[in-house]
């Protein structure tokens, strides 16, 4: 059941001991396609603007409540359009208590086909404002 998720390009792209393309299967290619949907800004690949995910408007926003509501907000929506192996439960983003310019966004996923819950904690870096 579990061919259903694929295999993709690994992320970020690199040979493997063999000397050929690296790939991800099942899971982890999941893993590096909700990483891609994370990082990508919205608008930043010409033949699909609408790709990708508009935390990175957040870049220069303080590291408060309305932030980190917001990026929640934000990787829900683009996991939802832009990852359909996946059921999003819940996502939480909080300041980094250790790095005052870092948000860390918990996403608590489903993969549809298997039934395996996991968990993501991605970093989202803001640039401190002055």
């Amino acid at each position: 059941m579990t061919d259903v998720l694929g295999t993709g390009w690994a992320f970020p792209p690199r040979v493997d001991a063999r000397g050929r393309i690296a790939f991800a299967r099942q899971e982890r290619d999941v893993e590096e396609a909700i990483r891609i949907i994370l990082l990508t800004p919205k608008g930043q690949r010409p033949r699909r603007p609408e790709f990708g995910c508009q935390i990175h408007e957040l870049i220069f926003a303080p590291n408060d409540s309305t932030t980190a509501g917001l990026a929640e907000y934000y990787v829900k929506e683009a996991l939802a359009m832009w990852e359909p192996r996946i059921t999003v439960h819940t996502v939480r983003a909080e300041p980094d208590p250790g790095e005052p310019g870092r948000l860390l966004i918990d996403i608590q996923y489903e993969i549809k086909a298997t039934h395996d819950r996991r968990s993501l904690v991605f970093p989202f870096y803001r640039i401190p404002g002055e």
